[in-house]
């Protein structure tokens, strides 16, 4: 394990989004367009729901950027469309109206099969409410999205490579200890640590995180928060955060404020 990036690591040299270990170590890695630069973004979107016979407007033409490398987070009350707005710029549902652009391409328009790839390989999601499958070992939860983005003959020709990758990101979220454990073996916090190395397996350029101290206690929030920040600095990872908590939130670069479906601030 000595090639295991450290949390506390803030090095330069490692201020790559986290790839599968494996990658990290066998080369340096390749030249990161600048800083700064807009990578993830939505253009005038509009959302609503129906109940009924009633349509429920959320969104009401958003206008966000999402800087390459920053650390964002989206604060709102409940109801102000934040968790929605995630939902739309990782393509897990589709604005009714407006543009969803990665990478200078638009992507809420594409195939079912292209939006399924951009979230296996592009990004990264972490929830409230960890979503871990509860029949698997930590390291399998882990190993998931690599068996999916691989396909199973592909797989299991590099499963070696691929659990040594997957056992690294435990190691690097302080996990080491529980790579046979399943869910209900650990604690609130231990599982959305699983939940981020999981996130993390296949290398993604943005991490969505949705309410990610949200079911936690402070203590336990703040150590997320605190690893969250430490992959955004050292490996210069993407993250964009939606959150209700005004004290979370401060602790990103950047803060924008939804109020009735809208940018009201930022």
């Amino acid at each position: 394990m000595s090639n295991t990036p450290s949390l506390a690591t803030t090095d330069s040299s490692q201020r790559r989004a986290p790839r599968a270990p494996q990658r990290v170590a066998a080369s340096p890695a390749p030249q990161l367009p600048r800083s700064g630069e807009t990578q993830l973004s939505a253009r005038q979107v509009k959302k609503s729901y129906r109940k009924g016979q009633v349509s429920i407007p959320v969104l009401r033409g958003v206008d966000l950027e999402v800087r390459r490398g920053e650390f964002l987070a989206i604060i709102g009350q409940s109801g102000s469309g934040k968790s929605t707005l995630l939902h739309l710029l990782g393509t897990l549902d589709a604005p009714d109206s407006g543009e969803i652009h990665f990478g200078g391409r638009r992507i809420d328009n594409l195939p079912a099969r292209d939006r399924d790839a951009l979230r296996n390989r592009q990004f990264g999601m972490i929830f409230q409410f960890y979503h871990l499958l509860p029949e698997l070992t930590m390291l399998e939860n882990v190993l998931a999205p690599q068996m999916i983005a691989s396909g199973v003959f592909q797989y299991l020709r590099q499963r070696k490579a691929h659990v040594e990758a997957a056992t690294q990101l435990l190691s690097l979220v302080g996990l080491e200890h529980r790579l046979k454990h399943k869910p209900r073996e650990l604690s609130g916090g231990e599982m959305q640590r699983a939940a981020i190395a999981r996130a993390l397996v296949t290398g993604p350029e943005v991490l969505l995180a949705d309410e990610p101290t949200g079911n936690l206690d402070h203590q336990t929030g703040r150590e997320i928060l605190n690893l969250l920040r430490t992959l955004n600095r050292a490996h210069h990872l993407t993250i964009c955060m939606v959150t209700h908590d005004l004290s979370i939130a401060q602790e990103a670069d950047r803060i924008v404020r939804l109020a009735e479906g809208q940018v009201v601030e930022a």
